[in-house]
């Protein structure tokens, strides 16, 4: 049930989504794709997979690395097809393909990548541990996760701040210029209940990585999660 809602309301907003990411984000979101990418430029990857990779920011963020191929999935094809639009319009053909998967059930063999990475699309999948289970399934041994995320502040007043700008502005202004009135509850509502910090890197260990480790990022809004496949 929790697939088909996800799809059906990333496909209402698609149209949209690029704008109120930027916007609600201030533009920082930029930083964050730039700085997580980052955390891959010693393992040079060949091949990318992107999950969740909606209209393909963070694919296109990961040309920095300068691999031979990057694959984007996603389950929203609305979104997919923003992507691939993005992608034609910056003719990145040749580099970047996006095709609709699923996190929990994707069609590529084992050890098919070096880096797998999702940006802000983790707190959706339906079976958190079985998504990341199935990114760890696609590496190669040695291969890396990184995973982009919101995350909670810790310290007094920002997480007071950030809580009423989660809970009351977010959602007003999402459902103004997205027209969805549901779209910009639902959002901050998985960022509220995903498992972050030790709790995500736990997960992460579970599923097979090793060398784990956390980065917040602009006092605790989000985070970068790594590690290694063993």
């Amino acid at each position: 049930m929790q697939k088909q809602y996800v799809r059906s309301l990333f496909d209402s907003i698609a149209k949209r989504y690029d704008l109120l990411n930027h916007l609600l984000s201030g533009g920082i979101d930029f930083y964050w794709r730039r700085r997580a990418i980052n955390e891959l430029l010693d393992l040079r990857p060949r091949k990318i997979l992107d999950v969740a990779t909606g209209t393909a920011d963070f694919a296109i963020a990961a040309l920095r690395l300068e691999p031979d191929q990057i694959v984007g999935v996603d389950i929203a094809e609305q979104m997919l097809k923003i992507g691939r639009n993005k992608i034609s319009a910056r003719g990145l053909d040749a580099k970047i393909s996006l095709q609709s998967g699923e996190a929990e059930e994707m069609e590529f063999g084992d050890a098919s990548f070096d880096a797998a990475i999702v940006a802000f699309g983790a707190r959706n999948f339906e079976d958190l541990q079985k998504g990341l289970g199935e990114m760890c399934r696609v590496l190669r041994t040695g291969g890396k996760i990184l995973v982009l995320e919101f995350s909670r502040p810790t310290t007094f007043p920002l997480r007071q701040m950030y809580f009423a700008y989660f809970r009351y502005v977010l959602p007003l202004i999402g459902r103004i210029i997205s027209k969805h009135p549901e779209a910009y509850t639902y959002l901050p509502n998985t960022v509220m209940s995903f498992p972050e910090g030790e709790d995500f890197l736990r997960i992460l260990e579970q599923v097979g990585f090793s060398t784990t480790v956390l980065r917040r990022l602009t006092f605790g809004i989000a985070s970068i999660y790594t590690g290694v496949k063993l």
